[in-house]
């Protein structure tokens, strides 16, 4: 199984808007993310993401694991 280890905050975004999400806004440190017919995904804009929390974004967009390390890529 692929590893996320030190994904920023920002690159995970980026990842994300890969996927058809849309950055709606900035909430404190927090990106909120949507996506039409999909739950909101918060990214918190840190210098590293802890892989459990990044780990539980990509499940609530359905994102396969592969897929989204292939996209920070």
């Amino acid at each position: 199984m692929p590893k996320l280890t030190n994904i920023s905050g920002r690159k995970a975004v980026k990842a994300f808007l890969k996927f058809g999400y849309q950055h709606v806004h900035t909430s404190g440190d927090h990106a909120i993310l949507q996506k039409p017919n999909s739950p909101s995904l918060s990214i918190p804009l840190h210098k590293e993401v802890a892989p459990f929390l990044l780990r539980s974004q990509i499940k609530k967009a359905s994102i396969s694991l592969e897929d989204f390390i292939k996209a920070v890529k």
